[in-house]
């Protein structure tokens, strides 16, 4: 019987040690917004001095228990492109058999959430095992603008 858990353990030094590289990478202090954000413009507090108002303001500022989502399951999805085939060339596909995708060499993966667009990156290898580099996340923004094209 071998021992894995010291190859398992070197994999996790090798992926921390990537990991430390890209935060070193990306330690550069963003900058502070120069305009208040839009909410704080538009909307504004409304001053209640009742019971009620002062046990709900209580409320809202107790810290989110985010542990309950922690473990909901998502699909992760790596996109490397796309292509339309009948179900005739379909069969006849076998071991060897090369598909040619609409993305191009070099082009970033598309990272889907439960099939939604959240990231792009690129392929990373690791001591032998394959990971994906996000490039470029997708903000909430840009998310909602999608979803009302579609």
């Amino acid at each position: 019987m071998t021992d894995n858990t010291s190859s398992a353990g070197s994999d996790a030094d090798d992926w921390a040690a990537a990991l430390a590289e890209q935060t070193a990478a990306s330690a550069a202090p963003a900058p502070a917004p120069a305009v208040a954000p839009a909410t704080a413009q538009v909307f504004q507090q409304i001053q209640d001095t009742s019971a009620a108002a002062a046990a709900a303001a209580a409320a809202a500022t107790t810290p989110v228990d985010i542990a309950r989502v922690l473990d909901v399951p998502v699909q992760l999805t790596a996109e490397i492109g796309r292509t339309r085939i009948t179900i005739k060339n379909l069969l006849q596909l076998s071991q060897g058999s090369v598909v040619e995708l609409d993305g191009l060499a070099g082009q970033p993966l598309d990272v889907l959430i439960n099939g939604y667009l959240i990231a792009q990156g690129e392929v990373v290898v690791v001591n032998e095992k394959y990971g994906i580099r996000l490039t470029d996340i997708v903000t909430p923004s840009e998310r909602m603008q999608k979803l009302a094209r579609a």
